[in-house]
């Protein structure tokens, strides 16, 4: 079924919508991007979403030809022209049409995309039962080659490790470091609950800073549960008494196997559960009007 996407200026149907052959984004992964989220006709930490989309590209010298207060409302009315309630939304700057070199500045001008549209990146029962899922052979890029700060175009590392999982029979990978120390997973933020306290991996092993798992920590701190940013091998991870992802489209998703091994008693532990609930709730109530 079509919809409206905005790009490079106007609204068009989404099957009209077109990007050039030679656009960087498409030839070489030269862009940035943001999966952002709206409940109930309000998008959730937009604010947040905009600075780090903002913050990638001025990382990779590109110059957004849009200030921050002009794209925010076209997203807002991308969601408003489409009618949608609760919608993942996909906010894309490339570089832009250039030739076949490398040679950025044959992009004269940025190319600006904006898709709102229907997500379920799981089926609920596995939000109820919880994944299962691999280490990745596959390992992250190291952060001095791609800062993972930088939201890029550029996930070919991810995929690579995403099909090992799907060789597995699992929806996720666990990705390490080239120390073998655990990053992230190929589409979300990893935590664990040892002792009552949450650890997670520090981003400069090679994990994007989540906008969710600042969320989670938010959430969790408001409850008293302390949150440590820790280097930790996989093993770690499976003597762990509870396990969970996060992200944009998962938003808070329990793991209770990987490979061989379950995850506490293999079943969604408390404080994911209650976690994700309180991330619910707050969905529900925080963000911007449209």
């Amino acid at each position: 079924m079509a919809f409206k996407v905005f790009i490079d200026g106007k609204f068009v149907d989404s099957k009209d919508a077109k990007v050039s052959i030679f656009d960087h984004g498409l030839l070489y992964g030269d862009g940035v991007f943001e999966g952002i989220r709206s409940y109930n006709r309000r998008v959730f930490r937009l604010q947040e979403h905009m600075d780090r989309l903002y913050e990638s590209a001025c990382a990779i010298s590109l110059k957004i030809p849009m200030d921050e207060k002009d794209f925010q409302e076209k997203i807002l009315e991308t969601l408003r022209i489409n009618d949608l309630d609760d919608a993942y939304i996909r906010a894309v700057v490339t570089r832009g049409v250039g030739d076949l070199g490398l040679d950025p500045r044959k992009c004269k001008k940025p190319t600006i995309f904006i898709i709102a549209d229907k997500i379920a990146l799981y089926p609920e029962e596995l939000y109820k039962k919880g994944l299962s899922i691999v280490v990745a052979q596959t390992r992250r890029n190291h952060p001095i080659t791609l800062d993972p700060r930088i939201k890029s175009l550029n996930y070919l590392n991810n995929i690579l490790a995403r099909i090992e999982a799907t060789d597995a029979g699992v929806p996720e990978a666990l990705m390490l470091s080239l120390d073998g120390y655990v990053v992230e997973c190929t589409g979300d933020n990893i935590f664990i609950v040892k002792d009552g306290k949450l650890l997670t991996p520090p981003a400069d092993l090679g994990a994007l800073e989540g906008v969710t798992q600042d969320t989670v920590i938010e959430l969790a701190e408001k409850r008293g549960i302390k949150t440590e940013f820790k280097k930790m091998f996989p093993e770690e991870v499976f003597e762990a008494d509870e396990c969970f992802l996060t992200g944009t489209a998962a938003e808070i998703i329990p793991v209770i196997k990987i490979g061989e091994r379950f995850i506490g008693p293999g079943s969604p532990g408390e404080m994911t559960q209650t976690l994700r609930a309180d991330y619910q709730k707050l969905t529900e109530t925080e963000g911007l009007e449209y």
